[in-house]
C-alpha cells in the first residue's frame, strides 16, 4: 500500500512540473529591457536602512485601485499584494488580518508574535516605490510611504502574468500602470508655451496697446518653525542638498540653510 507520505510528495513534484510548464520563459535580455523601462518610468526611493526616512526620492506612485494591504516597516517582513486577472487580492494576508480580527472580535486573539497592524490603502493614495523585480512569470514593487501619523508602512505588489502567455515590456508597463500611475511633475513644462507667441497676431499700428496688469503681490517667503516635522519642511523647501544622519539627530542641508531635526522634529534653523 502505498503511504499517504508518498502520495503527497508525489504530488508536490507534478504540481513543480506543472507549475513550470505554465510560466513561459523570458531571455535574460527581454528581462534586462524591461527593468530598465520600469525603473525609468517608476524612478525608485531610496530609503534609509532602517526605513524611517527618505535618502533619496523617487517617482511618486498613485494608487487607482482599492484594498492595497500594507504593514509597518518595524514588522520583520512585509505582506505581499496581487494583481491578476484584473483584480486587485491580499491573498493569505488578507485571511490573516481578518482572523486577527475576528480573533479579537471574540475575545481569542491570536499569539502576541502574530499581531500586526495593518492598514489598507486605496484609490487615490500616494506612496514610493523602492525595488523592483522582474521575475519568470511576473514583476514585483516593494513599495513604502510616506509617515502617516508618525509610522510608515511597506509591502509588495506582485503583477502575474497570464497563464501560459509571455508579454513584451510594453504590455506589461500597460499592466503595472492598471493599478500604479505616477504622479505629473509640477516643474514640467506642460508643452506648447513657446509657440504661443508666434501663433498671436500682433497688434495693428493703429490701435493703442492695452496697459499692462499690475503685477501681482509677491508671495510671502516660506517660513520654518521649531517643531514642524520632515515632511512639513521638506513640503515647504524641498528636497534638502545633503542629509547627515546623527543617531536621534539629522541635519537637513540647504543651500543657504541648515536645518536640524531631533527625533523628527525641528529644534533649529541656521
Amino acid at each position: 500500500m502505498i503511504s499517504l507520505r508518498a502520495t503527497l510528495k508525489a504530488s508536490l513534484v507534478v504540481g513543480i512540473i506543472l507549475s513550470s510548464l505554465a510560466v513561459s520563459p523570458r531571455s535574460s535580455g527581454d528581462d534586462q529591457t524591461l527593468q530598465q523601462k520600469l525603473e525609468a518610468k517608476y524612478a525608485i526611493t531610496k530609503p534609509t536602512d532602517d526605513k524611517t526616512d527618505i535618502v533619496t526620492a523617487g517617482a511618486i506612485l498613485i494608487l487607482q485601485k482599492d484594498k492595497l494591504i500594507m504593514y509597518p516597516t518595524t514588522t520583520q517582513v512585509p505582506p505581499q499584494n496581487v494583481y491578476k486577472d484584473g483584480k486587485l487580492s491580499t491573498g493569505a494576508y488578507g485571511v490573516h488580518d481578518k482572523a486577527q480580527k475576528f480573533g479579537s472580535l471574540i475575545g481569542h486573539p491570536l499569539p502576541s508574535q502574530a499581531q500586526t497592524t495593518t492598514r489598507y490603502f486605496v484609490t487615490g493614495e500616494k506612496f514610493w516605490v523602492t525595488h523592483i523585480d522582474c521575475l519568470s512569470d511576473g514583476v514585483v514593487f516593494t513599495l513604502f510611504t510616506d509617515a502617516i501619523s508618525d509610522v510608515r508602512y511597506y509591502s509588495t505588489l506582485k503583477f502575474v502574468y497570464p497563464h501560459g502567455v509571455t508579454l513584451n515590456a510594453d504590455q506589461v508597463l500597460t499592466m503595472v500602470g492598471e493599478v500604479l500611475k505616477v504622479q505629473p511633475d509640477d516643474n514640467a513644462d506642460s508643452g506648447g508655451d513657446a509657440n504661443k507667441q508666434d501663433q498671436q497676431a500682433a497688434p495693428a499700428d493703429n490701435q493703442q496697446a492695452a496697459p499692462a496688469p499690475d503685477p501681482a503681490p509677491a508671495a510671502p517667503p516660506a517660513t520654518v518653525e521649531i517643531g514642524q516635522t520632515i515632511d512639513q519642511v521638506v513640503a515647504i523647501l524641498g528636497q534638502p542638498d545633503k542629509i547627515l544622519n546623527l543617531g536621534p539627530k539629522q541635519i537637513y542641508v540647504y543651500k543657504d540653510l541648515k536645518v536640524t531635526f531631533v527625533k523628527g522634529k525641528v529644534t533649529d534653523a541656521q
